[in-house]
């Protein structure tokens, strides 16, 4: 055990020393150096801080080999941390392949002597290649950058000594600082990135989330390819060794060895959801960084349905979930099912029983949650029974919930003893009724990742605390194991993606299907006309973290605003018209057609639609005050005119046409050209000889930022329901140009914002689902 004097004797000051103990794992590592190295001679400081050094450092893998690297600390051959740092990655990488003593004491420089010379000589060659900027930015110099070469000329070489050399070198050529020297140097400002305050930062820390704000992509890229090739530091194929966590055996060079060989040396990644919901906004993020790496990496992707419990998977979502795949951009190499692999999940369960590492328990599953639970009175029955009982379960002379097989491990989360098979009689989609045993996430997953020779196997957070039951399966079968990465799972503010919460506002009538835009599942998004191009750029700019990340919806408008400013093609459409009727019509000679352009916003572009020009038009009701009394408004008035977008017109009152009932139903107006008169304020659109649509508008479904705040929501998540989600029109106004869209076409409707055609479209009449407003909010946000 190690004592406080073991790290005095390191180097390590009181506090430090106090700190140390109350780290177990490193303490117990601590004690293993020392072991190894008092009986090989005296500790002196340096040796100590290197002895410490190489505790702090020390990886599994590397472990066994730790006594070499303390023979070579005690016996001077390593003596610098760059030396040590050298040594262990050496170790690392050579974990699996055998470690050759020539090689590893030329990868760290043992028996490399720097001499004073050497260094005076490197120091002088680096500074006459930066002295003229040298001397004009004298203390100013960036000197990082001059010892970063050194380092990178003697590797070996004592960096306190090589840092003492260059400040001499300074002081000769430069002189002692002057006061403007010494004077502190005015920052260049920066445009401002909002960041988390500190305390928010730990509490990040604390509860693995952070909402991220409009401005918050400096993470970020424009695309998954860049995001990928940039940020995803990996490992590469073959050199899962390397990894943080990662356990090695003797069989895992020769299996690492037959895996290379099965993938080409190409990257396999997987993305694996289960057939029992559609995906949400969520899997975008899991989809992009499976299929995206693979791409990126010139690699492959597959799409793995894992199908491990029948009871709640249908045909239906089978489908729906690939067909989103192929919407999102992405192609499976290839599509598999871990039913595919039930006979070999099965026989290796037979294996692990017979290695006496899994049994048959009768617990009940109330019996088995929570983290105090008992060990099982069944775990340690003979490998005879376990073997004759497992067989029973799988023909069927047991009931659900009377037995499962468990594993014999404990969690990194402190669960014990993980179910692997429990009972179902429920027929499985494509197994029929062979199976009345079905294999749980825990233990299915890693293993068809093994037996698809998946390179990285991607997957957020929550399972970082399976981690070691992956590698343990793997390993406990002598199968190759992949290299589990984690990354941080994506969550959005103002909606629910349970599957069962939603299956709940179905069931409820409160929304319509899976597919209802006000949800944020995939196929509710394209529904409601979010371009798949728009929701992988999203993820692309929200980067590779592992906080959870909870993001307000409007971060996600903005991409699909930006993408949709330069993609769909605007139109003109009067959502609440008013008629207006240009009495001096005939005398105008207008063309009965004028030509608009689909984007105006880039005059390059020489795409463009015809629209009607008539006697009698609509514009919208808010385009229109009946007095002048407000002044900020800038639109049509008794005293006020306003202009019509593309066809240069000017409309100026005329007269109110109202009903018996005192409605007003018309404005009849005079209209000159815009060469004629004066400019007038404002331009509205407008429509002539228009075809009715109805149009839904669509906001929040929930009031609250977190609907599923138990503690702000007592009543549960369907008490927070807002009211004014779902706004239908029955009778807008579009124009003639786009009355023949297809489902999904987009438009812009000018001053509005983005709409899309839905699929309750007939040939009768369309229906447009609002996409996203405006930046500003569209005209009813405008004067």
């Amino acid at each position: 055990m190690t004592t406080k004097e073991d790290l005095l004797l390191l180097g390590l000051s009181e506090s430090k020393a106090a700190e140390t103990l109350k780290n177990a794992k490193l303490s117990a590592t601590i004690s293993g150096i020392l072991k190894e190295a008092k009986p090989l001679g005296q500790i002196s400081k340096q040796k100590g801080t290197l002895l410490y050094q190489l505790s702090t450092k020390l990886k599994p893998q590397v472990a066994p080999n730790a006594p070499l690297v303390v023979k070579y600390i005690m016996n001077d051959g390593i003596k610098t941390e760059p030396q040590l740092s050298a040594a262990i990655e050496y170790l690392l990488s050579h974990s699996v392949k055998g470690i050759e003593i020539p090689a590893f004491e030329a990868s760290c420089g043992v028996g490399v002597v720097v001499t004073i010379d050497d260094i005076e000589n490197a120091v002088s060659k680096v500074l006459a290649t930066h002295k003229d900027k040298i001397v004009a930015e004298r203390y100013g110099f960036a000197v990082g950058k001059l010892l970063g070469e050194l380092r990178s000329s003697l590797p070996w070489a004592d960096g306190a000594i090589v840092k003492k050399e260059v400040d001499l070198r300074f002081l000769e050529l430069l002189g002692p600082k002057t006061a403007e020297d010494l004077a502190p140097k005015k920052k260049e400002k920066k445009p401002e990135v909002v960041k988390a305050p500190k305390d928010a930062a730990k509490k990040t820390e604390k509860n693995e989330a952070t909402t991220t704000t409009q401005d918050d992509f400096s993470e970020g890229a424009e695309t998954m390819d860049e995001l990928l090739r940039t940020r995803a530091h990996f490992h590469a194929v073959g050199e899962n060794y390397k990894t943080d966590g990662y356990v090695t055996t003797p069989k895992t060079a020769e299996l690492l060895k037959s895996h290379v060989a099965a993938v080409g040396g190409k990257v396999v990644t997987r993305f694996p959801p289960e057939p029992n919901g559609v995906l949400h906004i969520g899997h975008a993020k899991a989809i992009n960084i499976n299929f995206g790496y693979a791409k990126a990496m010139g690699g492959v992707c597959n799409l793995r349905f894992d199908d491990t419990n029948p009871e709640k998977e249908e045909e239906k979502f089978f489908t729906a979930i690939e067909d989103i795949v192929n919407w999102l951009g992405y192609n499976p190499a290839r599509v598999t099912h871990s039913s595919d692999n039930f006979q070999q999940l099965y026989l290796w369960a037979v294996k692990l029983i017979q290695k006496n590492l899994a049994y048959v328990c009768h617990q009940k599953v109330e019996e088995m949650r929570g983290f105090e639970v008992q060990m099982s009175p069944w775990r340690d029955r003979s490998i005879e029974d376990n073997l004759q009982l497992f067989e029973d379960m799988k023909n069927g002379k047991f009931d659900e919930g009377e037995a499962t097989l468990r594993l014999k491990l404990t969690l990194e989360e402190g669960k014990v003893d993980p179910v692997a098979y429990r009972i179902k009689y429920v027929p499985h989609h494509r197994t029929g009724d062979k199976w009345c045993i079905y294999p749980t996430y825990d233990y299915t997953h890693c293993l068809c990742d093994s037996i698809e020779n998946i390179t990285h196997s991607l997957c957020t957070k929550e399972f970082q605390s399976r981690r070691s039951s992956y590698y343990w399966l793997c390993n406990a079968l002598d199968i190759y194991c992949p290299v589990q990465w984690e990354y941080g799972r994506l969550n959005v503010n103002y909606t629910v993606v349970s599957k069962r919460k939603i299956l709940k506002l179905i069931t409820t009538k409160t929304v319509n299907d899976w597919d209802d835009p006000r949800l944020f599942t995939l196929t509710a998004l394209r529904r409601r006309g979010i371009p798949s191009e728009a929701i992988n750029q999203f993820v692309a700019k929200l980067g590779l973290t592992m906080s959870q990340m909870v993001i307000d919806p409007q971060l996600l408008d903005a991409c699909v605003r930006d993408y949709l400013n330069i993609h769909a093609p605007r139109t003109m459409a009067v959502l609440d018209g008013l008629k207006l009727t240009i009495e001096n019509f005939a005398d105008l000679n207008l063309p009965s057609t004028a030509d608009v352009p689909d984007f105006p916003s880039d005059p390059s572009d020489p795409r463009k639609h015809s629209v009607a020009v008539d006697r009698e038009i609509y514009i919208e009701k808010t385009d229109y005050k009946p007095d002048d009394t407000d002044k900020s408004f800038r639109r049509l008035t008794p005293k006020q005119t306003v202009g019509l977008k593309h066809i240069g017109l000017v409309l100026r009152f005329v007269r109110e046409v109202k009903d018996s009932e005192g409605h007003l139903t018309e404005v009849i107006v005079k209209a000159e050209t815009l060469a004629e008169g004066e400019k007038p304020k404002a331009f509205i659109h407008w429509v002539a000889k228009p075809v009715s649509a109805e149009v839904r508008l669509y906001e929040r479904l929930f009031k609250s930022k977190n609907p599923e705040d138990a503690q702000a929501l007592p009543g549960g998540f369907l008490t927070d329901i807002n009211p004014d989600s779902l706004t239908v029109l029955y009778n807008a106004l579009i124009d003639q140009s786009v009355a023949k869209s297809k489902v999904y076409d987009r438009f812009q409707f000018e001053r509005i914002g983005f709409f899309c055609v839905d699929k309750d479209s007939t040939s009768a009449k369309l229906v447009f689902n609002r996409t996203v407003m405006l930046k500003d909010g569209g005209a009813s946000g405008k004067n």
